[in-house]
């Protein structure tokens, strides 16, 4: 039987952290390998290249974002109120994260849009297309209050966008 590893794992861990307390253009391979507890050639062997690996990191975090947001924003609660639900549990989890570091990191999604999106068109691609996906949940649960007269806005996009 094989020998498994759980490299690809800490260096998506590693990468991740290093990303939301660093910024992606200060960080490099061996520093993301060293808090990873990899040697160099691990990172080679799972990723293409640093974007490779941002790619990666943004797709597990959405990925569990995605399962959070569609948890909070489901059930049998009132539209509004599973709103409320999504926009307290997002704090609390900023919060939480705060304690751990003593700062507030904010959202992973965004922070790399300001930085990245015009350095690397894969990345601001994927971005996009997740920041559509969030605004369709919200305009989701925003189009069933309208529907039960819970809210009143002439279009649950514009509610979302503002455009």
């Amino acid at each position: 039987m094989g020998r498994t590893s759980d490299a690809r794992e800490r260096i998506l861990g590693a990468a991740r952290s290093l990303i939301e307390t660093h910024g992606y253009a200060a960080l490099g391979v061996a520093e993301i390998c060293r808090a990873a507890g990899v040697p160099k050639g691990s990172f080679s062997y799972f990723f293409d290249s640093k974007e490779s690996l941002a790619l990666a990191v943004i797709d597990e975090h959405w990925a569990g974002q995605r399962r959070a947001w569609a948890a909070a924003l489901s059930g049998q609660a009132p539209p509004l109120l599973r709103l409320r639900r999504l926009f307290e549990e997002t704090e609390a989890g900023l919060r939480l994260a705060q304690q751990s570091c003593g700062t507030v990191s904010g959202c992973l999604f965004g922070n790399l849009t300001l930085e990245m999106s015009n350095q690397t068109e894969a990345v601001r691609t994927r971005l996009q297309e997740i920041f559509d996906a969030e605004i369709e949940m919200v305009t989701a649960v925003i189009a069933e209050a309208l529907e039960r007269h819970e809210a009143e806005v002439a279009d649950p996009r514009e509610a979302v966008t503002g455009s």
